[in-house]
């Protein structure tokens, strides 16, 4: 299990390149950046030095998170799992191939992909000024152009980036990524209704093409899940102080909500449910919001009179494997 946050040193190198860079001047620039990615997008606002540093220092930290919640998701299931080769599609300034380091200390080689030149540049910097990535090599140029290009890889992430495209675009995307995949795929998307069924549109186009489901669901059904609701995660991270001033707030930390789907090439175990919402515990009983392994979303209630169940339940986290009592 890797923590949350960004590494010691990566954080302190972006730190160091920001001290240089007006915090109000960073503040605003982060803040046209943010309003486009709550559009779908943000690579068409990231042109110079400054908006790629400013992009880093918000955004960055919560990607890391979200990429480190759903591979930690992924080797609890897995903890065999020990890729040599990351391909990393819509790298940015490399945050999952950081968390893939942080999470594989055998991984030996990443190739990234962007389409974002200021964002390639950034990347190779702190890459070079952390050595945390190992030995790195950054395409640059569109994703569906670049990718059939690269080698298979152990292990191919795309994060926060099939948004981005339009939808006659996303599927044969997918299919590419998948191609590329010797073991194991991880799709990342905001946890929003729009990532969400951008996450089940590729989930349910792999499966059809014999991908195996990993996490967070615990079976190749279709989604339980009826509109409006919607599945999403939450992964809690701490804010730096040069975040702080740069996003304008002083709540020390924030949750990043995402959603994610982790398909590998052969079929592996997994819980009995995952824990689809924070669990409510009250003086009578632990409920939660469990997507079962037979694709059935239950309310599950357990007693407090049932001590050694609701002592199990009571420490269900969202997103959480479970083993239910049946």
């Amino acid at each position: 299990m890797i923590p949350p946050d960004l590494p010691a040193a990566l954080k302190a190198m972006l730190e160091a390149k920001l001290h240089g860079l007006p915090r109000q001047d960073a503040a605003q620039r982060a803040a046209r950046i943010s309003q486009a990615y709550r559009g779908g997008g943000t690579s068409g606002t990231i042109t110079t030095e400054a908006d790629a540093l400013a992009y880093a220092v918000v955004r960055m930290p919560a990607t890391y998170a979200a990429v480190a919640a759903c591979l930690n998701a992924l080797t609890e299931l897995r903890p065999d799992l020990a890729p040599t080769a990351l391909l990393d599609v819509g790298a940015g300034p490399g945050t999952a191939g950081f968390a893939a380091a942080e999470a594989f200390p055998l991984l030996a080689s990443v190739a990234a992909v962007d389409a974002n030149p200021v964002l390639r540049t950034l990347a190779l910097e702190l890459a070079d000024s952390t050595s945390r990535l190992g030995h790195l090599t950054y395409t640059l140029g569109p994703a569906h152009q670049q990718i059939a290009r690269t080698d298979p890889a152990d292990l191919v992430i795309a994060s926060y980036m099939i948004g981005e495209l339009p939808d006659a675009e996303r599927a044969a995307l997918v299919d590419a990524l998948w191609a590329k995949t010797a073991d194991t795929l991880l799709l990342i998307e905001p946890g929003t209704p729009a990532g969400y069924a951008r996450i089940i549109a590729a989930r349910t186009q792999l499966i059809a093409a014999g991908a195996h489901v990993a996490a967070p669901c615990p079976h190749d059904q279709p989604c339980p899940l009826i509109a409006p609701d919607w599945c999403h995660f939450a992964q809690r991270l701490a804010r730096s102080r040069a975040h702080k001033q740069v996003k304008e707030v002083d709540v020390p930390f924030e949750d990043e909500k995402f959603i994610y789907v982790a398909l590998t090439r052969a079929p592996i175990d997994r819980p009995a449910a995952r824990v689809l919402a924070p669990t409510v515990i009250t003086k009578v009983a632990a409920t939660a919001k469990l997507c079962c392994a037979d694709g059935t979303l239950q309310i599950a209630s357990v007693p407090r009179r049932d001590k050694q169940a609701f002592a199990a339940a009571r420490r269900w986290d969202w997103g959480d494997g479970v083993v239910t009592k049946g």
